[in-house]
């Protein structure tokens, strides 16, 4: 088993969260819930693989918070 890191942002005009798998293209997806878009992620990289193992074009590192005075 593979695993995958996501990044999960929230869509301010419909309210969805969308996913999106850095580095790896079109590996992305959307859903109503967070349960909802990873279970979508889930499909959309199984199909991906289907092709074979992909070569990332990026690497995910993380997050950071950013102060601004």
């Amino acid at each position: 088993m593979k695993v995958y890191s996501a990044v999960i942002e929230r869509c301010a005009q419909t309210g969805l969260f969308v996913g999106y798998v850095p580095g790896f293209p079109g590996a992305h997806s959307q859903g109503e819930t967070l349960d909802e878009v990873n279970r979508n992620l889930q499909e959309v990289i199984a199909m991906l693989l289907e092709d074979g193992e992909p070569i990332l074009e990026s690497e995910f590192v993380g997050v950071q918070n950013v102060a601004v005075a």
